[in-house]
């Protein structure tokens, strides 16, 4: 279990590493102003040294080698503060690009994610690793690079000069860091895994929130308040358990180093004080010694913060790099084609396909679909419809058997043509955060205002834009909390009769809209399919009357299909559902 812990976290500094690498020029000139601010700061010390060993006795002071050395410190205070400014904006600089470039990778990434990884994954444990995370990693990564850095070279530094001055001495506190060095790591090594199970939690408890927040009108509708707060009661106990864990072993460092530099500290100043009585350094070495050992010790307790810090950095790190390198959807094929403007020939040839392995669902599907012909596609909940749907846009890839357009096999076919072939209103809503216009004219950017206006009339959406406060021009949210159920929907339907595709796909597209309206969109949606292939899922049989084809489904099987008279002269399974509308 430790040497798969300690692999995962040697991968995942690797994988920092490949980021940073792009910005190794910033990298090389924060070491070279790291080196220089310590060197700066290591050689005040000297000076200090220096004056107080100017100070001979009692009226026997040298005012003018003393002013020298103050003013000599005044400019080495200057540069060393300049050193460290430019180190620091390097610092920043290399972190929030990489950052940067991560965020971005991971967005990247969810976009060519297949749906079957949206599906399984809450949305907020997904937003949580592309935001908190990253912003937990860009805290340790700027940690490091500011602290670490400097730490490593004042401890270099600081030995160097203490061995320019006395051996012996130096010695002491060569015996003694070891043991700092080794509480250090002790309590590193047993903080990553809880700042990991904090970082997992803390995504569990985005979610729920996200979850909670975006359906707040159903928890209330159906009293779920208290149940909910009880949920988040339990994921925010188990947060606070894991988080106070990692806290507190973190926490450990700090003062175990601590004493551990006191240790230090106290040997040095009794050698350095009998040397001095016997002769061996003077006063003002001494002085300078006792500075070195305070300077010394003190990036134990800054890299042991930042060794804790950067536990939870690659916590954090690792579940976004997770995230990146899941598997995406299958790719297209280096040979697949463009489809042009498609006449709409449809073939389902011999289809297999199931979400889940052991749960089957359609099985040996096989339907013809003629150009121009209207399909519609009725059944129970859960028989299937809105899979086809899926398996039509190549949402999701079937297990088993073809599915052509045109005569070509839809993974011979690039998922960007094939797509901007349909046409696809479905029951739930989608609306980004911009005016009505930009929503209406996702499809087609190029759209003018005159083919807006009369696509808005043909869904019957242009009465209520023009009683909005700015009309195309007003704003809406992305869960369009200004506008109903039905209005989003019409402007859903506005959408696709902007772009006309040969292809249309109309999923319960209409369930959202009063009746006198729906009767309306018919017509239009009537004229739009004329000439074109369309799918229609419905749940109200009333409207797929007139459909060319009716396929009734079952348990991930055409059971029956026909024209709407046949099938109820049939008196099967469509009939059935068909008489039990009007069931009393």
């Amino acid at each position: 279990m430790a040497k798969t812990k300690t692999k995962v976290e040697k991968g995942t500094v690797r994988k920092i590493l490949q980021y940073i690498k792009k910005y190794s020029f910033f990298v090389a000139l924060s070491l070279v102003f790291a080196a220089v601010t310590v060197a700066l700061t290591l050689y005040i010390p000297i000076l200090t040294g220096r004056a107080i060993d100017h100070i001979l006795g009692p009226g026997n002071v040298e005012f003018g080698e003393i002013r020298k050395i103050l003013q000599t410190i005044v400019v080495v205070i200057l540069l060393t503060a300049a050193a460290q400014w430019i180190m620091n904006v390097c610092n920043n600089r290399i972190t929030y690009r990489v950052i940067r470039d991560i965020r971005r990778d991971a967005f990247a990434k969810i976009e060519i994610l297949p749906l079957k990884y949206i599906d399984s994954h809450s949305y907020g444990e997904v937003v949580s690793r592309v935001i908190a995370d990253v912003d937990q990693f860009a805290d340790g990564l700027l940690m490091g690079f500011t602290q670490l850095f400097t730490g490593i070279m004042t401890i270099v530094g600081t030995l160097g000069f203490m061995l320019s001055v006395n051996i012996k001495i130096t010695l002491v506190v060569v015996v003694i860091t070891p043991i700092s060095l080794f509480v250090a790591s002790f309590i590193a090594r047993k903080t990553y895994s809880m700042f990991k199970l904090q970082s997992e939690t803390r995504g569990e408890q985005t979610a729920l929130i996200e979850e909670a927040i975006g359906n707040q009108k159903v928890v209330q509708a159906f009293s779920h308040e208290e149940e909910t707060e009880k949920q988040f009661d339990e994921i925010n106990g188990r947060l606070q358990a894991c988080s106070l864990r990692a806290i507190f072993f973190s926490s450990l460092v700090n003062p175990s180093t601590r004493f551990v530099n006191s240790l230090v500290y106290t040997g040095v100043g009794i050698a350095g004080a009998l040397s001095a009585i016997s002769g061996g350094i003077s006063v003002g070495q001494l002085s300078c010694f006792l500075t070195y050992a305070n300077q010394y010790t003190k990036p134990f307790n800054e890299i042991s913060g930042v060794v804790t810090e950067l536990q939870n950095a690659l916590a954090c790190a690792a579940r976004i790099f997770e995230l990146i390198e899941e598997e995406p959807q299958v790719p297209d094929r280096d040979s697949a084609k463009v489809l042009g403007h498609a006449q709409g020939n449809i073939s389902l040839e011999h289809v297999y396909f199931s979400y889940q392995p052991q749960q089957k669902l359609i099985e040996d599907f096989n339907l013809k679909v003629e150009p121009g012909q209207r399909v519609a596609i009725v059944g129970p909940t859960g028989c299937g419809k809105t899979t086809m749907i899926n398996l039509l846009m190549r949402f999701y890839d079937v297990n088993s058997g073809e599915i052509r357009v045109d005569g070509t096999e839809i993974r011979d076919i690039t998922r960007k043509s094939l797509r901007e072939n349909y046409g696809m209103v479905l029951q739930d809503t989608w609306l980004r955060n911009g005016t009505i216009r930009e929503n209406i004219i996702m499809g087609r950017p190029e759209a003018t205002e005159e083919e807006v206006v009369q696509a808005a009339k043909a869904s019957h959406a242009h009465s209520f834009i023009k009683r909005l406060p700015q009309g195309y021009d007003t704003v809406i949210t992305e869960e369009g909390d200004n506008l109903s159920q039905g209005q989003k929907q019409l402007l859903c339907i506005t959408r696709v009769m902007l772009c006309l595709p040969p292809m249309l796909i109309l999923d319960e597209a209409t369930s959202s809209i009063d009746t006198r309206t729906e009767i309306r969109i018919q017509q239009a949606f009537t004229r739009m399919m004329e000439g074109r292939t369309s799918f229609i899922v419905a749940h109200r049989l009333s409207t797929i009357q007139e459909a060319d084809v009716i396929l009734v489904m079952k348990d991930g099987n055409i059971v029956e299909q026909g024209k709407h008279q046949e099938l109820l002269a049939q008196g099967g399974f469509y009939a059935t559902l068909y008489n039990s509308q009007f069931a009393v």
